[in-house]
């Protein structure tokens, strides 16, 4: 079955960075779509960062120039780079992919950005 497992959180202070990965099995992950999402306390969660099959990305504004998604087909592994990390950006961290039709989601990983 479909299985996404996050991994790479933790406590960094403000400005740091960590590098999020998601490991992935079950379906073909070079032919989907993978993405990066987010949910902050009392928030909903909210798009960071896709990217598709052929490589491109798209990111939200508010992490543009601060965060890099990228992916390796060989090792079925998605990476969320987060530099010059703040406070805002304390959220729990979801990974998902497109297959076929459908959305999945890993259980996340949590960020918490703090002095």
């Amino acid at each position: 079955q479909v299985q996404l497992v996050e991994s790479g959180g933790g406590l960094v202070q403000p400005g740091g960075s960590l590098r999020l990965s998601c490991e992935a099995s079950g379906f073909t992950f070079s032919r989907s779509a993978m993405g990066w999402y987010r949910q902050a306390p009392g928030k909903e969660r909210e798009l960071v960062a896709t990217i598709t099959s052929d490589g491109t990305t798209n990111y939200a504004g508010s992490v543009k120039g601060r965060f890099t998604i990228s992916r390796d087909n060989a090792k079925n592994t998605l990476y969320l780079q987060m530099n010059s990390l703040n406070p805002e950006d304390t959220a729990v961290y979801y990974c998902n992919g497109l297959i076929g039709l459908r959305l999945y989601w890993g259980k996340g990983t949590l960020v918490t950005v703090s002095s």
